[in-house]
Order: C-alpha cells, then sequence, then structure tokens
C-alpha cells in the first residue's frame, strides 16, 4: 500500500490515474511544437542551400513554390519559408493530436 493510499483511507488505482494522465494529448501544444519544427525546418533548409552555393541553388526545394506562392530559394524566401512552414506543421501537430484523442477515447470511453 502506497503512502497516498493511506492517507487518503482508501486505496488508489495507480494505473488508471497514469493512463489518464497520459492517453490525452493536448492539441494546443502538439500545435506550437510542430508548426516550431516545420518553420525552423524549412527556414534551415533553405538557409543551408543558400549558404551552400552553387549553379543551380534548390532547384529541388523551389518546387514548394507550387503549394506556397512566394517561395523561392532565396533570403526572403527563407523567411516566407518560416512563416509556412508554421502554419502547415502547426495545422499538422493539431490533427495528429485530434485524431490521437478520438482514438483514445474511443478505446478507453471514461477518459473523455
Amino acid at each position: 500500500m502506497t503512502s497516498q493510499a493511506v492517507a487518503s483511507g482508501g486505496p488508489i488505482d495507480e494505473r488508471a490515474l497514469i493512463q489518464a494522465a497520459v492517453v490525452r494529448m493536448r492539441a494546443r501544444i502538439m500545435a506550437v511544437v510542430f508548426g516550431m519544427v516545420g518553420g525552423v525546418g524549412l527556414f534551415g533548409a533553405t538557409v543551408w542551400l543558400l549558404l551552400r552555393g552553387g549553379k543551380q541553388v534548390g532547384k529541388t526545394l523551389n518546387l514548394l513554390n507550387n503549394y506556397f506562392p512566394g517561395y523561392e530559394v532565396s533570403w526572403p524566401g527563407a523567411f516566407l519559408g518560416l512563416i509556412y512552414g508554421a502554419i502547415v506543421g502547426a495545422a499538422l501537430g493539431w490533427a495528429v493530436a485530434w485524431v490521437y484523442n478520438r482514438v483514445a477515447e474511443g478505446r478507453n470511453p471514461g477518459l473523455g
């Protein structure tokens, strides 16, 4: 018996407490984290190509212009990529947490 169980006067189902705390993801936190990773990742990739230089800088990365209007492998494009990457990353992080929470609630009906 744990000290908490003794202090409260009854047994505590530690497994249920841990499961309730761990199972749910916070969608806002996931959106912030994924947004930061996406934005910094695209910014870093663009800057890396700019610093590396060459004949055709970022030929493949320039294809993102099809999805992100105005984006190009340039210094202004790096900052625009930071914004685009953050937006897409945040949306993806929020969606992952939302789907995860729906599945977790389906498997553990008492969590909702």
